[in-house]
C-alpha cells in the first residue's frame, strides 16, 4: 500500500514520542502489505474499525492512540486524516475528516 504521508506520522511523534515506535511499525507494515478488503486488514490488524465513508481506526500502542485513514483499496493508497489520543479521537466525527 502506499502511504500518503509519512509527515503526519512524524509530527504526531515528535510530541508524543512514546509512540513513534509503533506508528513507524503501523507505517512499515501497512507499505509493505497489498490490501483488497476489510478482512485482508484484519488479519494484520486485528482490532481495526470501519467507520464509514472510506475510514479505518486503527488502535495505536494498545489503545492509548488511535490512527484515521482514508483506505482506497482499488489505487493501494492509504491516506493518514488523524493521529490523536483516545480522548482526542473521540471528540472527532472520523467518518467527515
Amino acid at each position: 500500500m502506499r502511504i500518503i504521508t509519512f509527515k503526519r506520522i512524524k509530527e504526531f511523534s515528535t510530541t508524543h514520542p512514546d509512540a513513534g515506535a509503533q506508528l513507524c511499525r503501523w507505517f512499515h507494515i501497512t507499505e509493505s502489505n497489498t490490501w483488497n478488503n476489510l478482512n485482508d486488514i484484519k488479519n494484520i490488524f486485528p482490532t481495526v474499525d470501519y467507520v464509514g465513508n472510506n475510514r479505518y481506526v486503527f488502535n495505536i500502542k494498545g489503545n492509548d492512540y488511535r490512527l484515521v485513514a482514508i483506505i482506497i483499496f482499488a489505487s493501494k493508497k492509504v491516506y493518514i486524516r488523524f493521529i490523536g489520543t483516545h480522548s482526542e479521537y473521540e471528540k472527532t466525527d472520523c467518518k467527515n475528516i
